[in-house]
């Protein structure tokens, strides 16, 4: 790591001393390695014994960058690494909080915390319960335009998915609120009780539905003896709260309280660090409010950052010149700030960014800007459909690559899938591609082909589910078009199969490929007969435990280290849920796989994420725009700038949260949360006062739309040298391009008379 000189506002952070400080620090500010050389100086000159600098952050890849610059810090002033800090995220912190006292929360010495994962998985079982009990639950929530067997094709298909994401968002928020299950189902049945209960109780209908989950959902952690990560950190501020002792022991030794991404943080871990820090305590905040980019998504909300810094005892420094970026992409991001604070045709979301600009570095700056280039800017114009937008990128993305093997470059993507055809696309044309994505395509591949392997297995006479076990097996022996014909003709003959028993395991008076061996070319033949030794072996093994099973199949399929250390994890992930669930058939494991492929639930391959990025040049990184945020590249694409990803509050706008079959475009997450501030804040029965049906949908529209203008800014700050732009016309055709999107277009073009309308560079 090259020697730190600060700039200015960097400088008056390290002669920080104590006290409340807050920092509002643009993007490619350097604010990351700024807090590292602070953490350093307080190890230093202020940490004494067993003491530390408690360095909170956002993410667990943060943690191993803060590890590694306070290292390289510290080892030049002489001092040992590793000592005198800690750095976590809220969810670790909260685990050393409760881990040395769990009796003051009532938890056993020996309790257990489950993963995402497995915390959906339980979310997931007290969903289907309530669905049976409550079958008729979707009927008031549907479009008037459904008919006949459309209401049940949506209710038995879409209404338990919107059930689940609807429970999953109610529970984190009523924990976020510190609020039990038992305390809303008293108050909703004192409600019963009141005059006009059945209009209130209509009213929140959606409130007693996520009650009930939460309540179930609760009973199951119990019984397992476990906690999941919103418990832990709610279990972390009660245990502060109940014991001062305890308190003033962690106060002790963690003296000196440094929070990065400080935009992101939570009522409760603002609640937590607040406890931490103490009247007048050592407390130093750091963040970007108009990098705000997963208050829709979580409980976090700028709003917490912004209030400190208007704190009387806090002093703020404002961190606003960036040697990221050349001039002419901060020149872009700062007419997005300014377009949007007063011109934002939506009045409500002017207030989505702080009136801050970026400012390029001075003369002579140890990290000086890229020199500008207006040129190296694309907003194009041109209306893609949304293969022809990936095709474009694609063919830029080659004709690019050759000429720059030392510069890095990515795509971003506003959504997992959009990234995951492009990396299927780039894959083809053997682009170099590194995924950076919810899960990686060999992660989903070796799901997927063990899950269709696991399907046969489960229904062992579907003759289209063998078929596709046999296309699962070929796929390695695609080599040329001829194998390739060869493959697709026994493919189509082993579905057509009558009697999948008497392929696999003839007799004399029943062998379906006895009649067929005298009509069939010899090679077709071949492949049949040793395609039906092998999935004989598969039915053979299929006794075997789940975790066994894995990996006999895998065995079979599979020659790459990375594909079978993955099927060893899934291995091992199946072998958790059988013991977890005793009851569990073949097909319902099948289904735990199946969420894996199609990323239904998070399950992480053997990609970096956890221990940190480097974008690799002369490599096309595939990422999402949420992501990319702490990360750069020389050149950058920014994909899908439509009115669907990017929505204004426009009446011709749609929303990812408002599904199509339920009626008035209600976004029953935002709703049902509204119904749970209602009751969280009623101490009584008499006091509850329900929302206006859809007034928390709009809130929610205009929250939503805020929350994207800044996912754009991050995307654009994102570029070092190049940034491209581009937007498609959706699935069927009626997208539009989004308002920001146009906005940028006529700024750039009438500040500096360009054509954005031809191809891309």
């Amino acid at each position: 790591m090259s020697e730190f000189i600060p700039r200015e506002g960097q400088r008056q952070v390290l002669e920080y001393s104590g006290g409340k400080m807050g920092i509002s620090a643009v993007p490619g500010s350097g604010k990351t390695r700024t807090l590292a050389e602070l953490a350093a100086r307080l190890i230093a000159e202020r940490i004494a014994g067993d003491q530390q600098v408690l360095i909170v952050t956002l993410v667990n890849s943060a943690v191993e960058n803060f590890r590694s610059r306070i290292n390289e810090s510290i080892g030049a002033l002489g001092l040992l690494p590793g000592f005198g800090y800690r750095v976590r995220t809220l969810h670790g912190l909260s685990h050393d909080i409760v881990r040395e006292r769990p009796g003051l929360v009532g938890l056993s010495d020996d309790f257990g915390i489950i993963d995402d994962r497995e915390a959906s998985a339980v979310r997931d079982d007290a969903v289907d319960a309530w669905l049976r009990a409550n079958p008729d639950a979707a009927d008031p929530y549907l479009s008037r335009d459904l008919e006949g067997q459309r209401i049940e094709w949506v209710k038995g298909n879409r209404w338990p998915r919107l059930v689940r994401n609807v429970a999953a968002a109610f529970i984190q928020r009523a924990k976020d609120l510190q609020i039990a299950p038992e305390v809303l189902l008293e108050r909703l049945a004192l409600l019963q009780e009141q005059p006009d209960a059945a209009a209130s109780l209509h009213a929140l209908a959606l409130a007693r539905m996520g009650a009930e989950i939460y309540a179930d959902y609760q009973r199951s952690l119990a019984y397992r003896g476990v906690v999941d990560f919103s418990d832990l950190i709610r279990l972390a501020l009660k245990a502060l709260q109940l014991d001062p002792e305890y308190l003033d022991r962690l106060r002790q030794r963690w003296p000196f309280i440094l929070e990065d991404e400080a935009q992101d943080s939570s009522e409760l871990q603002e609640e937590i660090l607040r406890l931490l820090a103490g009247p007048g305590g050592n407390w130093v905040r750091v963040g970007d409010p108009n990098q705000a980019i997963y208050d829709t998504f979580t409980n976090a909300n700028p709003r917490f950052l912004a209030s400190f810094l208007q704190e009387e005892d806090v002093a703020t420094i404002m961190l606003g010149e960036s040697g990221r970026s050349q001039p002419a992409i901060i020149d872009l991001a700062n007419t997005l700030v300014d377009w949007a604070s007063s011109d934002h045709p939506t009045h409500g979301v002017r207030g989505a960014f702080v009136q801050q600009h970026i400012y390029p570095t001075a003369p002579g700056d140890p990290q000086p800007n890229p020199e500008r280039d207006r040129a190296a800017i694309k907003l194009i114009e041109h209306d893609y459909t949304p293969q022809q937008e990936l095709l474009a990128v694609a063919d830029s993305l080659q004709q690019w690559l050759p000429d720059h093997p030392d510069k890095t470059v990515a795509v971003l993507a506003p959504r997992n899938q959009r990234g995951y055809d492009l990396v299927d696309l780039l894959r083809k044309r053997e682009i170099p591609v590194r995924e950076l994505l919810r899960s990686t395509t060999s992660t989903r591949h070796t799901a997927g082909s063990l899950g269709n392997l696991l399907h046969c297995l489960a229904d062992p006479t579907n003759a289209k589910k063998l078929a596709t076990a046999f296309a699962v097996w070929r796929r390695e022996d695609r080599n040329d078009a001829e194998a390739d014909e060869l493959a697709k003709t026994v493919r189509r003959r082993v579905r057509g199969c009558k009697a999948v028993e008497a392929y696999l395991w003839p007799r004399a008076d029943h062998d379906w490929l006895a009649p067929l061996a005298t009509d069939l070319p010899a090679r077709e033949l071949a492949l049949l007969e040793e395609f039906r030794e092998v999935a004989c072996r598969w039915h053979l093994a299929a006794s075997l435990p789940i975790d066994q099973l894995i990996l006999t199949l895998a065995n079979e399929l599979f020659r790459e280290p990375a594909e079978l250390a993955l099927a060893h994890k899934l291995a091992i992930l199946l072998r958790n849920v059988s013991r977890a669930h005793p009851s569990y058939r073949l097909s319902e494991l099948v289904e735990e796989l199946a969420v894996i492929a199609r990323n239904e639930r998070r399950f992480l391959g053997f990609d970096r994420e956890d221990t940190g990025f480097e974008p690799p040049a002369g490599e096309v990184t595939v990422t999402t725009m949420h992501k990319a945020k702490g990360l750069e590249w020389d050149r950058v694409y920014l994909l899908s700038l439509n009115n669907y990803d990017f929505p204004s509050g426009l009446s011709h706008d749609t929303y990812i949260a408002e599904d199509w079959f339920v009626r008035d475009k209600l976004n029953l997450q935002a709703e049902a949360l509204a119904q749970l501030s209602v009751l969280a804040e009623a101490s009584d029965a008499t006091g509850l006062q329900p929302n206006t049906e859809g007034e928390a949908t709009y809130r929610a529209r205009l929250d939503y739309v805020s929350e994207r203008l800044r996912l754009l800014y991050v995307g654009i700050t994102r570029a070092r040298e190049d940034l491209i732009i581009t937007w498609n016309t959706g699935r069927r055709g009626d997208r539009q391009q989004a308002v920001p999107f146009i906005a940028l277009q006529e700024a750039w073009a009438e500040r500096h008379r360009t054509d954005q309308e031809g191809e891309l560079p």
